[in-house]
């Protein structure tokens, strides 16, 4: 079965025939050959991704040859928007994060949804109602089936298709905008596959759109402050960063509905950092990557599994069908990345045990270093000797780099906008740059440099945690002065 023709009922099914040997290998993690060219992403379906069996070596899998010439190619990075007065939107998926992110598109001024699409009918139904209340028209509604977001596409009152569904159905949905001349913004993780991570990259040159990911993390205060004093010069020469996804999910992904439905599934076929975009994207920043520096390779390894298989000796009955499952994902993904200027990263995965919500989000630089959670500032030569900035000098630093997105939307954000203000941030964000002409802060690049880290720590991790390298999706053009 390809992806493009794999339905919510067929990932339900797949789940339970896991645990008679069935691997889910469709759901696309294992690492492929060589990219596809632009043809490929022509005809608007995604790789067709095999098990991490069939892949080649560490050398072959992480290829960045295309078969067409890279000279001839136009690239995407720094392309600006067509400037419009109104940004329409388009939304696919308002289950638990699209339903949060409408109304934070609803909050700005200049944006219209004009479509919504969900296979499940009462949620757009819902959606249409919370569009009607700000005064807009209802937008038009599409739930006729797992593929009705093809006709959604097709239709010519839509500037951006905002696309928050599983995993699995983030680029054929992607490819159907693109293809359609439409801008798409792809929830995290962009891709799954390194095939399919080439075909947004080739589907949005071909098609001259933007394809974006959506990493909220990059909007975030501390994220966009850290960022500023990077840029300022304030912290000097960023030379290591660590970050973490560390989340206790247990009880969602046993869950039986929302997330729960297809989000564990990855964890019975496996092994790696499944997640990685919500700290890499602002290190990435931070960094310049793919606007001075690239990612060069990754070193992976994976703790023993014990968290799911324990919840669910704890709150799993018996006769449930999850009982069928076999989980192979490692509780703890740790993987180090080495960038072409020699900067080290570590990034962490781990989501199945008891744990505190921590990002890490820590940048060491030539004269200073930051770390959150709690928020930390040291710089070079400050009195304390070995001590943290003191909260009323770090709270001066804090205003007086406060990042210029958080200055002109922060008090809107903070009142309403999801996970501490920073979607509204963001979605503020796609809308300035849509509306000014500008070109957007994160493009297809990054949202296949920023994903990719999944496919090759599993490679990585199934071969004994060798070196894997990263292709360069810009062809040669990442280390250009961003």
């Amino acid at each position: 079965m390809n992806n493009d023709k794999l339905t919510r009922r067929d990932l339900l099914k797949t789940a339970t025939l896991a645990g008679a040997g069935l691997g889910l290998t469709r759901l696309g993690l294992a690492a492929e050959a060589s990219p596809p060219g632009p043809d490929a992403a022509g005809e608007g379906k995604p790789s067709a991704p095999g098990p991490l069996g069939e892949t080649a070596a560490p050398g072959a899998v992480t290829s960045n040859a295309n078969t067409t010439d890279a000279k001839t190619i136009k690239t995407m990075m720094g392309v600006k928007f067509d400037s419009v007065e109104s940004v329409r939107i388009a939304i696919i998926g308002v289950g638990a994060r699209g339903g949060s992110m409408l109304p934070e598109f609803l909050a700005l001024d200049h944006v219209q949804v004009t479509a919504v699409c969900d296979v499940v009918k009462d949620r757009v139904l819902w959606a249409q109602k919370v569009v009607e209340k700000t005064g807009q028209k209802p937008p038009a509604a599409y739930s006729a089936g797992d593929h009705d977001f093809e006709n959604l596409c097709r239709r010519d009152d839509i500037d951006f298709v905002y696309i928050a569904t599983p995993w699995e159905w983030h680029v054929p949905m992607a490819l159907a905008a693109l293809s359609s001349g439409k801008h798409a913004g792809v929830e995290v993780p962009a891709a799954t596959t390194l095939k399919d991570c080439w075909a947004l990259v080739d589907a949005s040159e071909r098609y001259r759109r933007h394809c974006l990911i959506m990493e909220n993390c990059c909007y975030g205060y501390n994220e966009l402050m850290v960022l500023s004093m990077i840029r300022e010069g304030l912290l000097g020469e960023p030379l290591h960063a660590e970050g973490a996804y560390d989340h206790d999910l247990r009880e969602l992904l046993f869950s039986d509905q929302s997330e729960g439905l297809w989000r564990r599934f990855p964890h019975i076929s496996h092994d790696g950092n499944l997640y990685p975009t919500h700290s890499l994207g602002p290190i990435a920043r931070y960094m310049n990557i793919n606007r001075g520096d690239r990612f060069d390779y990754i070193v992976s390894m994976s703790s023993p599994e014990r968290g799911l298989s324990l919840y669910r000796e704890r709150h799993i009955p018996k006769d449930s069908s999850k009982w069928k499952e076999r989980y192979r994902c490692g509780d703890v993904n740790t993987s180090l990345i080495k960038t072409a200027l020699g900067r080290t990263i570590m990034l962490q995965h781990a989501v199945t045990t008891p744990r505190p919500y921590d990002r890490i989000n820590l940048v060491s630089c030539t004269k200073g270093i930051f770390r959150d959670y709690p928020a930390r500032l040291y710089l070079d030569g400050q009195p304390g000797n070995e001590d943290w900035m003191a909260s009323a000098q770090f709270d001066k630093y804090k205003s007086e780099h406060e990042h210029t997105l958080w200055s002109q939307v922060g008090e809107l954000a903070r009142k309403r906008g999801g996970h501490g203000g920073m979607d509204l941030v963001m979605v503020y964000r796609l809308v300035q740059c849509m509306r000014q002409g500008l070109a957007p802060d994160i493009d297809v690049y990054d949202a296949a440099a920023w994903s990719a880290p999944g496919p090759l720590s599993e490679a990585s991790v199934a071969q004994g945690s060798a070196p894997v390298k990263f292709p360069d999706f810009t062809r040669g053009k990442s280390q250009l002065e961003g």
